[in-house]
């Protein structure tokens, strides 16, 4: 973060935080900071002064120090003595007498690209290329032989003469370094290499006097001893990887200590290759050092990646005790199978008495009844609605739960279809009693100014239920489902002769009077037609019902597709009631009709533009807030400024930019309700949709549910998925399994990205090509056995849809998919990934 900090830390007592005077000095250099190193540095002088390296220069400075007339009195100055702007991106760096030379230090610093650039003081002296180099390593710099010795990228440490260094051929000169002629200078050639096999973390060369040196290499596995001209003096092999290192003096003669931190928190103490302490630290070291302060040798300074600095002391001998081995018995195995059998026999007479899991025949712990009020209640509880008419009803709804043996944190929770809401829809019982019955009612009405997809609730009960191995509780669900009444939400209304949309469905029985059928919406006018009943929704459309006189069927018509669903449905569940109780059981309903695929498809039209709009909408919105705040930003430093100068009608700009944000804001609002309403459409639509296939084919009730969970997986959209995708995707598969119709299909794999389509076009094709499966004798299972080529035969009585104008698109129409009179092929290409938001630039 560029800050640079000199501490001067004080012993502190037990209980005592960190003293304020132990920050000497805090400046903020503004670039990262890479590496920092003391050293002579400023020519004329021999005085320490602070080398700091950035990514692209090096900084030298002096720090002094005034004295003050109290303790908190002391003021440092740091001053800038010179810095070098680099050409090329700093990696590290090394200092010391190069050559030879006295009073002075002289840095070394490596480029990224592998590149030594070396200074004399204020002046740059040269650079050279490695050889070979492709990442930088550890760089250190050897006063006993003269030389720098580094890790290279292939894995080797190698050593460079500093005299060879000066007397190479110029950075600059580079090129042809393979073909160069003689006398165009000298190769850069390597004083002696050691393949070490690992990348290295740092180096650290320690010469205790002069008759020898050693360079310590840490690597990744293990840290390596060398002597000066690279010959192994000893290695050890870690347990743990290394995070730093650091050797030092130690107190037997020819030995060197090491300290080396790791990962797990620990710091490991080397005498050689011998483990003399192992110590516990708060954090991962990245950084260790060993020095004296305030007269207290041997204190170790670590450093943590986040910044965490901790001195501490090692001041106690270790603990030598080992515990004693414990005494082994003889293993017979003989005797071991004697008891393996035993204990077998214990399990499994267990599990044949008590099993783990409670049995099916306890499911009555717990039942759960639901009963609707056939009356509207008296005052009706409907409130904030915004529904058009004046009286929007409500009903009461009573869940009872009634519990055999003693249960613990039973929670309910009731759901219905939106817009239809409940007045309550939690319900929590901490504990209840053995042979408990307890009872909750709440009040349902319709909110919204549209129909909910259906009339169906739901009350869900999660509770614990204690056991012998478990006190606490087994968790178990159990739920009941009830049925709102259709007055609910729809009046008597008049009936129509003329609508854009009509169903007709067949039975096999004389056609019913439809005063019996629904008593509650008996609306006689004056010539008594009772085969005619109008209704009338809530939120303003209106369907009417006609019972054919001659014929055993029932049309049902209104001006909106989705609004015939709810009738449809009903009339079908009161016709099955209704020959249920004059003992009839042969009673079935048939269509027989065209598909309203196109209508179907209108409404998914209306949905997907919904959406496209909403993501561009909220693209613009994000824009729109980018560019106001970039202008609250200006507007901030106008404003901070000693010296203001003219706004520059940028109030202007930023009134107008609100007003923008607030209208977006508004239309993303609207477009998210429109769109809800719309998918709410939709769902009624796909739920008649599937009852007239199932009609239609005469599905049984398993394959009816398998069309519902391809037709209706979600509950609503999210950001993230939507309808279109996942829809496509379910009925990709059913295309590609149960109704495929050869081997080559099955073989297809299907994309495992859902991303939002361009169109609509490819949903609308599957699903046509779905109807047309279904027409030619596919059924729908899923068993594996399923995939199975069909063998096509039409049924009776059922019209087709016809494949032939999807079959003979050419490929030039539409090339993700091609339909052949004999084959069936469907090519997955990757959708484009939406573009980000892109915003304007500040």
């Amino acid at each position: 973060m560029g800050y640079l900090r000199i501490f001067n830390p004080h012993p502190v007592k037990t209980g005592d935080g960190t003293q304020a005077e132990d920050l000497l000095l805090e400046v903020h250099l503004r670039d990262p900071i890479l590496q920092v190193e003391v050293g002579k540095f400023v020519s004329g002088t021999e005085m320490l002064h602070l080398a700091v390296l950035h990514s692209r220069k090096l900084c030298v400075y002096s720090i002094s120090g005034t004295l003050g007339n109290v303790e908190h009195g002391n003021q440092y100055q740091i001053k800038l003595m010179y810095e070098h702007n680099l050409q090329r991106t700093a990696c590290n760096m090394t200092y010391g007498s190069f050559g030879g030379v006295k009073g002075r230090d002289l840095i070394c610093i490596q480029s990224m690209d592998g590149m030594l650039m070396v200074f004399e003081q204020e002046s740059y002296a040269f650079g050279r290329f490695l050889p070979g180099s492709l990442l930088p390593g550890p760089l250190a710099y050897s006063s006993r032989t003269d030389s720098f010795i580094t890790v290279s990228s292939c894995r080797q440490v190698e050593s460079y003469k500093y005299q060879v260094l000066a007397f190479a051929t110029d950075a600059d000169k580079r090129q042809e370094t393979e073909q160069q002629k003689l006398g165009s200078g000298k190769r850069l050639v390597v004083d002696w290499t050691l393949n070490i096999g690992e990348q290295a973390l740092d180096i650290c060369i320690v010469s205790f006097n002069q008759s020898a040196s050693s360079v310590f290499v840490l690597g990744e596995r293990n840290f390596f001893c060398l002597k000066d001209n690279g010959q192994i003096r000893f290695m050890k092999k870690l347990d743990c990887s290394p995070s730093c290192f650091l050797p030092y003096c130690s107190v037997s003669e020819g030995t060197t200590n090491t300290l080396i931190g790791n990962h797990n928190n620990m710091l490991h103490i080397y005498q050689d290759v011998t483990l003399k302490w192992a110590t516990q630290l708060p954090h991962i070291p990245v950084a260790v050092r060993v020095g004296c302060l305030h007269d207290l040798k041997g204190v170790i300074v670590t450093l943590s990646d986040d910044g965490h600095l901790q001195c501490s002391y090692l001041g106690t001998d270790p603990s030598l005790f080992q515990a004693p081995k414990v005494e082994s018995r003889e293993l017979h195995y003989d005797e071991l199978d004697i008891e393996l059998k035993e204990l077998q026999k214990i399990i499994k007479d267990v599990n044949k008495s008590q099993g783990v899991w409670p049995m099916t025949e306890r499911e009555d712990d717990l039942k759960v009844s639901a009963m609707v009020s056939p009356n509207f209640d008296s005052v009706s509880q409907a409130t904030d609605v915004e529904v058009g008419t004046d009286l929007v009803p409500s009903v009461t709804v009573k869940v009872t739960l009634q519990n055999r043996l003693a249960l613990q944190k039973a929670k309910l929770s009731v759901y219905v279809q939106p817009p239809l809401v409940l007045t309550c829809d939690q319900f929590t019982f901490e504990f209840m009693a053995p042979e408990m019955s307890r009872t909750v009612s709440f009040s349902v009405y319709l909110k919204g100014s549209y129909t909910p997809p259906q009339l169906e609730g739901n009350a869900v009960v999660s509770y614990s239920r204690p056991s012998d191995r478990n006190p606490d509780g087994i968790p178990r669900v159990i739920q009941c489902k009830f049925r709102l009444p259709l007055k609910l939400i729809c009046l008597p209304g008049q009936p129509s002769k003329t609508a854009s949309h009509k169903l007709t469905i067949d039975t096999n029985k004389s056609p019913v009077s439809l005063l019996s059928l629904f008593p509650g919406f008996a609306n006689l006018s004056e010539d008594d037609q009772v085969n005619v009943m109008g209704f009338h929704f809530l939120g303003g459309s209106r369907v009417t019902l006609l019972a054919s006189k001659t014929s055993q069927r029932y049309r049902i018509q209104s001006e909106q597709f989705e609004d015939l669903w709810l009738i449809t449905n009903e009339l079908i569940i009161r016709l099955q009631e209704y020959f249920e109780k004059q003992g009839i059981k042969d009673f079935a309903c048939s269509f027989s009709g065209s598909m309203p695929l196109q209508e179907y498809f209108e409404l998914i039209d209306h949905h997907f533009e919904l959406r496209i709009n909403g993501e561009k909408l909220e693209e613009l919105l994000s824009e729109r807030a980018i560019q106001f705040r970039a202008i609250q930003r200006r507007l901030l430093t106008r404003f901070k400024d000693k010296t203001p100068a003219p706004l520059q009608h940028l109030d202007t700009l930023l009134d107008g930019t609100y007003k923008q944000v607030i209208a977006l804001a508004d239309a993303v609002e609207e477009n998210q309700d429109n769109l809800f309403q719309s998918f709410t459409k939709l769902r009624s639509a796909t739920h008649l949709v599937i009852l007239l296939i199932g009609l239609w084919q005469k599905l049984s009730p398993d394959q009816v549910a398998i069309l519902e969970a391809a037709f209706l997986p979600l509950q609503h959209d999210t950001q993230e998925l939507g309808w279109e995708e996942t829809v496509d995707a379910a009925i990709s598969h059913l295309l590609k399994t149960c109704l495929s119709k050869s081997s080559k299909e099955q073989a297809l794999n299907l994309s495992s990205q859902l991303n939002i389509p361009k169109d609509t076009s490819r949903l609308k094709k599957h699903i046509t090509l779905l109807c047309d499966r279904l027409a030619k004798g596919g059924r729908l299972c899923l068993s594996t056995d399923a995939a199975a080529p069909q063998t096509i035969v039409m049924p009776g009585g059922c019209t087709a849809i016809p494949e032939s104008d999807l079959e003979e698109r050419s490929i030039e129409q539409d090339s993700t998919e091609l339909f052949t009179n004999h084959k069936h092929l469907i090519v997955e290409t990757p959708m484009p990934e939406v573009s980000p938001l892109q915003g304007i630039s500040e």
